[in-house]
């Protein structure tokens, strides 16, 4: 790896949620039943923090201020670790369903819930699915207007529940009224004219290891600009309980589990990585 691209620094996060909570299961499993699911975030995100650990990775960890609040150790020692702590939202409810009073008081919840646990400042917050979109761009605003300095929530593709395909594709600075927030969008190639996600979730698990490499040396090195890689803490449970949700939901949720665990384990072996908060300079 020559001197360039050894300056490059990529980010890679994850979003603390349990298996049960994600929106593709909404429909069958409600907010008010989730304290009768099986909980195995703690579990699962241990695993993410020994790897880290292994590779001496800093990452920036989405806290779902719900299991922060019932898991109040394991925000702690995600901190005490050397990585951010950075909001995922209270209730993980996607902001174009919510009232700009009702997404506030989110977001509001959830930063105390997690400054008080840890005794640090939380600047970052990332929504749940991604979804700041078009018609729900006024959450930039309250987000400005709450204290946080990043965002990460616009994926600049085309999808069937979130996207703004037109979005800018790099971290960038956003201003408004309400003051500025820097943006940093999940990762994405561009191949003849399209966004094609390359770098988290399901798009990690489905696409071989030798293209998400090379999508990111690319992102490295031709275009001189840090990749966005995101996980899920059930993404690497193989074992989880299977819920029955809608045929494409459980498509999206169990496709290629067993990768997850190898894939990022390369990925850390062959990329450097900061937290999003060392890179807002």
């Amino acid at each position: 790896m020559n001197a360039a691209k050894e300056q490059i620094y990529n980010t890679f996060s994850v979003d603390v949620e349990d298996y049960y909570m994600v929106s593709g299961f909404a429909d069958v499993v409600r907010l008010d039943n989730w304290h009768t699911y099986e909980s195995r975030v703690e579990k699962n995100t241990h695993r993410i923090l020994d790897l880290m650990d292994e590779f001496r990775v800093t990452g920036t960890f989405f806290v779902l201020g719900w299991v922060a609040e019932r898991c109040p150790a394991l925000a702690r020692e995600i901190q005490a670790r050397g990585h951010e702590v950075a909001s995922h939202g209270y209730s993980h409810r996607l902001v174009y369903d919510l009232t700009p009073e009702d997404f506030r008081a989110d977001i509001c919840l959830s930063k105390k819930i997690l400054e008080d646990i840890t005794g640090h400042s939380v600047i970052g917050f990332r929504a749940a699915s991604y979804s700041i979109i078009q018609k729900s761009l006024w959450a930039l605003d309250v987000l400005a207007e709450e204290g946080y300095r990043y965002d990460s929530s616009i994926f600049p593709i085309h999808h069937d529940r979130y996207g703004m395909p037109n979005a800018k594709r790099f971290p960038h600075v956003i201003e408004s009224g309400s003051g500025k927030l820097v943006e940093f969008p999940p990762s994405t190639y561009s191949l003849m004219g399209l966004n094609v996600p390359v770098c988290g979730g399901g798009y990690l698990r489905l696409l071989p290891l030798t293209a998400i490499t090379s999508a990111i040396k690319n992102i490295n090195g031709k275009e001189k600009k840090p990749a966005v890689i995101y996980i899920h803490p059930w993404e690497i449970d193989v074992d989880q309980p299977r819920l029955q949700g809608r045929f494409k939901s459980n498509i999206r949720h169990y496709l290629n589990l067993k990768s997850t665990m190898p894939k990022i384990t390369a990925l850390m072996k062959e990329f450097k990585f900061k937290p999003f908060s060392s890179l807002l300079d």
